[in-house]
């Protein structure tokens, strides 16, 4: 049986009991997209479990686990088998964690664990700090996604058509930064707060190269993306997408979806067409894609004069130059076309219940801009699911 709720949409933040460490370490970026893509992270065995009005409860002595409310965790072991599978905490405490479920009251027996759930990708190369990742998931474009983290302080990812082994492949994006795009890490050593948002098709993970922790407001964090748009073409094989900076300098915005204004740092694997190579393509929203989201004043500040309201408009990107059509949405993530923002909400991690259309969703929020500051707020929908 599965999970009553959809279980699609992922994710994490660093302070996560247990997260993993990315930071100015080599490696530490392929250790931690190993456990968010493929292995799952932070298990924990369970002592006992209870069905109980429609809500079951694992239990355990060994402190607390990494799932907080509205995760994604993958519970094995149980008997009944209908409980394993991945499931949606609505709860949690030192000592348990809790989800809903259509099986009926009673004791749960079987030698139980559960861990934070992967999206669902493979490892499908690897050499020493390198590997290259790819969806699993037959509705996606299935590129391949190439990580060369042998630098302290960033990546360097590209995505391909097709690839042999881990150093070698057909179609590299993008084609303008030899190499691949930069996914910066941290400006030095010591470990970077981190959030995480996916599902079966593509991924964001923000970065904060200056900070340790969600509660420094005064550091923005930088949004980098890997897998495929919700293309406007009905079967759409081309929509893979990478996004990352261009150059060495950490507080280089471009490719960040939540601010970049021009080309410069978003990939698509093939025009809607489908002949060529890999082009770029141009972030468009309801408001001024010029400015950070949350600084956006073209619906004036927040909270609104009229109703109080935050007001999220959806991210284009064009079909490669800024005269073209949108090609499809980011999945998952929103631009904020009012100013104010910041200084209202603060600039901490944070989850919100949404309202309006968004009711019955968790908005995950974030600060954003030039890691050495902050300007603005990102938003990801956590609940999903992101796909039609």
């Amino acid at each position: 049986m599965a999970s009553p709720v959809d279980t699609s949409v992922k994710h994490a933040y660093s302070s996560m009991t247990g997260a993993p460490a990315i930071g100015g370490t080599v490696g530490s970026l392929i250790g931690a997209l190993d456990a968010f893509l493929v292995n799952g992270w932070g298990a924990k065995a369970v002592d006992s479990a209870v069905i109980s009005n429609g809500v079951c409860r694992l239990n355990f002595a060994s402190g607390k686990s990494a799932a907080e409310a509205h995760a994604v965790i993958l519970v094995t072991g149980a008997t009944p088998s209908a409980l394993n599978g991945e499931q949606r905490v609505t709860a949690v405490a030192n000592g348990w964690v809790e989800f809903k479920t259509a099986l009926p009251d009673g004791a749960v027996t079987g030698s139980i664990s559960f861990k934070m759930a992967p999206l669902g990708w493979e490892k499908v190369f690897a050499g020493t700090n390198k590997a290259v990742y790819r969806q699993i998931d037959p509705a996606s474009t299935r590129m391949y996604y190439r990580v060369d983290d042998s630098n302290a302080s960033y990546a360097r990812v590209q995505m391909y058509e097709a690839m042999t082994d881990v150093d070698t492949g057909v179609a590299a994006a993008p084609t303008t930064v030899t190499g691949g795009y930069y996914w910066h890490k941290r400006y030095s050593s010591g470990t970077s707060y981190w959030v995480f948002a996916g599902d079966s098709r593509g991924f964001y993970l923000v970065l904060f190269p200056y900070s340790t922790t969600p509660t420094n407001a005064s550091y923005a964090g930088i949004s980098c993306y890997a897998g495929d748009l919700n293309s406007m073409r009905s079967g759409d094989a081309w929509c893979g997408v990478v996004t990352g900076a261009t150059d060495t300098e950490f507080t280089q915005t471009s490719g960040c979806i939540f601010q970049t204004a021009g080309s410069t740092g978003i990939s698509i694997k093939r025009l809607a067409h489908g002949m060529g190579g890999a082009a770029q393509c141009i972030r468009r929203a309801f408001g001024n894609v010029n400015v950070v989201s949350g600084s956006d004043s073209y619906l004036g500040t927040f909270p609104s004069v009229v109703d109080n309201s935050l007001q999220l408009s959806a991210i284009h990107l064009t079909d490669g130059p800024s005269t073209a059509p949108s090609r499809g949405v980011m999945p998952g993530a929103y631009h904020c076309p009012q100013s104010n923002v910041l200084a209202s909400l603060g600039g901490n991690v944070a989850l919100t219940a949404g309202q309006g259309s968004f009711t019955g969703k968790q908005v995950l929020s974030f600060a954003v801009g030039v890691p050495a500051s902050t300007t603005g707020i990102g938003f990801l929908e956590v609940t999903g699911p992101w796909r039609s």
